[in-house]
């Protein structure tokens, strides 16, 4: 076949320039919708806010959350870039931990966005609302028991992927079920 023939042949598929159909993550919908309320607002993304955790470590993510970040006015439309200040609201406790950690907080958000694009912070001291925990379901680590259990249940299984599957899922029904029961003290 010749390259012309492979190209027209690729240019014929059916979904070619059509978006993706089916089922898509409800957090790509939100973040659709939300993205352009929260970056006028205050100039940043959904990302950065779903992030913080990550970007501003354990010692600092109770305390303070991220507040807006302020670009500075362009006059021309060839003006170079400016780095914005990143508002930062944090209540008491938390201010002189995060003024010592600044630089640090600073390079991990530039690290976030990939370039440059915060120079400074800018302290708000105000009580911040804790996050919600965690609703990821606790999995306790298998007994050597439990995964003879999961292989003998599963060794007639002939599709090698469907019983990888199987395998896992009883994993993680066992891993879950032990933590159950040590929760609530059994």
């Amino acid at each position: 076949m010749s390259d012309e023939d492979r190209d027209k042949r690729e240019d014929a598929t059916p979904n070619a320039g059509k978006p993706r159909r089916g089922p898509r993550p409800l957090s790509d919908l939100v973040s659709d919708l939300v993205d352009p309320i929260v970056s006028k607002k205050a100039g940043m993304t959904s990302g950065l806010l779903s992030a913080w955790p990550e970007i501003a470590g354990l010692r600092l993510q109770e305390g303070c959350r991220p507040e807006k970040l302020l670009w500075p006015p362009r006059r021309f439309e060839n003006d170079p870039f400016d780095a914005a200040t990143l508002v930062v609201a944090c209540e008491g406790a938390f201010v002189l931990r995060l003024q010592h950690e600044s630089r640090e907080l600073i390079g991990r958000v530039n690290a976030y966005f990939g370039y440059p694009a915060v120079a400074r912070l800018k302290i708000v001291q105000r009580p911040i609302q804790p996050m919600r925990a965690s609703r990821k379901v606790p999995i306790k680590p298998l007994t050597p028991r439990d995964r003879t259990t999961i292989s003998e249940a599963t060794a007639r299984i002939e599709n090698p992927r469907l019983r990888s599957a199987l395998e896992r899922f009883g994993e993680t029904v066992l891993g879950r079920n032990a933590a159950e029961r040590d929760r609530n003290g059994r």
